[in-house]
C-alpha cells in the first residue's frame, strides 16, 4: 500500500476555496482506491517516516512547502493550483492598487500579498526562508519536485512560461463528486435565473455581474462568503444588488444541489480560473455555464460554455443572454465522464506510482 502525507495551507478549514475540496475530495478518493492518504495542515507535525511521498498543493504559497520538503528528506509531488493574479491586480482593482501591483510585478505582488497574511496573523510562516523572496522560493520547491501534477496541459504551459521550469509532469484534472452532483432531482423546476457560486471577492467578479443582471433584469443568487480582506467588495456587491438579486451564505456541498438544478445558468466571469469547481459542479446539474476567458476554462469546457471578459460588461451580458437561451445539454455528460474525484484519484495514484518507481 502507498502512504501519502498530502499537506495544503493551514487555513485549509477557515477559509474555504475550491482548494479546500480538491484535498478533501483527493484524499477520500484516494483511500477507496487503497491508497493511505492523510491530510495535514503546513503548521501540522507529521511523522515523516510512515509515509512514501509528500504531496504538496499550491506553487504560489511555497513558504507552505520548503519547510516540509528539507525535514522529511521524501520525494514530492506538487498539484500546483498555479492561479495568476496579475490582470485582477493590474486592471481589476482600485486605482491605486493598480498602480502598486503593477510596480510589483507578478512574483512581487504574490510576495507583498502572502507577507501580509503572515504579519497580520492569518496566516503562518512556515518556511521561514521564503522571506527571501517569493520567486526564489518557489522555483526552490519546483527544482525539486518528482511530478508537478497541473489541472490541465494549458496549466504546466502557464507555469512553464513564467518560470522555465520544463520538469516532468502529469495531468490530474479537478472533477465533481459524482453522489452528490452526478443524478438530477426530477422534482426540480428550473428558473430562468442565474447564480453565482464562489467566494465574494474582486477575482471572482460578483460585482460586474450584479450589474450585468439588474441591467438585462435576470435574477441572480449570489452564494458564498467574503475572504477575510475583501468585506468592502463584499458590501460594494451589497449596494449595487437590485431587487432580484439574492445573497446566501457558504453552504455544503450536498446543500448546493437544489440551488443548481434550479437555475437555468451559472455564471462565474473570473478574471481566472484554473478551471473554477463551481462551474464543474453547476455543469453537472445541468446548468448552462459563463465563464471569464483568462486561465484554463477552455481546456475543461471547450465549446460548450459562454465565455466573456471579466471588465467588458457587454460581452458579460451576451454571454448571459447566450447562456439563457442555450438547451444544449452536452456540457452535463462529458464532466461527467470526464472530470469526476474518482478519475482525479486515479491519476493521482499513477502519478505516485511513477515516482516511487523512479526511485526504486
Amino acid at each position: 500500500m502507498i502512504k501519502a502525507a498530502l499537506i495544503t495551507r493551514s487555513t485549509l478549514h477557515t477559509v474555504k476555496g475550491g482548494d479546500s475540496i480538491q484535498v478533501l475530495k483527493t484524499a477520500e478518493e484516494l483511500n477507496k482506491i487503497g491508497v493511505k492518504a492523510d491530510v495535514y495542515l503546513s503548521t501540522d507535525s507529521i511523522n515523516y517516516k510512515q509515509y512514501d511521498l509528500l504531496h504538496l498543493f499550491n506553487i504560489i504559497r511555497p513558504a507552505d512547502h520548503l519547510y516540509h520538503i528539507n525535514k522529511s528528506n521524501k520525494p514530492y509531488v506538487l498539484s500546483s493550483i498555479y492561479l495568476d493574479y496579475s490582470a485582477f491586480d493590474t486592471r481589476g482593482r482600485g486605482r491605486l492598487q493598480r498602480v502598486l501591483f503593477k510596480g510589483l510585478g507578478k512574483s512581487g505582488s504574490e510576495y507583498v500579498k502572502n507577507m501580509y497574511r503572515y504579519i497580520s496573523g492569518q496566516d503562518s510562516l512556515v518556511s521561514k526562508p521564503y522571506i527571501l523572496g517569493h520567486r526564489k522560493t518557489m522555483m526552490q520547491v519546483l527544482n525539486t519536485v518528482a511530478l508537478l501534477l497541473p489541472n490541465s496541459v494549458s496549466e504546466y504551459n502557464r507555469l512553464s512560461l513564467d518560470t522555465a521550469f520544463n520538469g516532468p509532469y502529469h495531468v490530474v484534472p479537478n472533477g465533481v463528486d459524482t453522489n452528490i452532483f452526478g443524478t438530477l432531482s426530477k422534482d426540480t423546476k428550473r428558473k430562468s435565473k442565474v447564480i453565482s457560486v464562489a467566494q465574494i471577492y474582486g477575482m471572482k467578479n460578483q460585482l460586474e455581474l450584479i450589474r450585468a443582471c439588474n441591467d438585462l433584469g435576470f435574477p441572480l443568487d449570489i452564494i458564498g462568503t467574503p475572504p477575510p480582506n475583501h468585506k468592502r467588495y463584499y458590501e460594494m456587491c451589497r449596494e449595487e444588488a437590485g431587487s432580484q438579486v439574492k445573497f446566501i451564505d457558504f453552504m455544503p456541498q450536498s446543500a448546493l444541489v437544489q440551488h443548481y438544478a434550479a437555475a437555468k445558468v451559472h455564471a462565474l466571469p473570473s478574471w481566472f480560473e484554473t478551471t473554477g469547481l463551481s462551474s464543474l459542479e453547476a455543469a453537472a446539474q445541468g446548468c448552462q455555464l459563463v465563464v471569464g476567458t483568462i486561465g484554463d476554462t477552455r481546456d475543461y469546457f471547450k465549446d460548450m460554455a459562454h465565455y466573456c471578459e471579466a471588465d467588458n460588461r457587454d460581452s458579460l451580458k451576451k454571454a448571459l443572454g447566450d447562456a439563457m437561451n442555450d438547451d444544449d445539454n452536452r456540457l452535463r455528460k462529458y464532466v461527467l465522464e470526464h472530470y469526476t474525484w474518482k478519475r482525479a484519484a486515479e491519476e493521482t495514484l499513477k502519478a505516485y506510482q511513477k515516482v516511487l518507481h523512479a526511485k526504486k
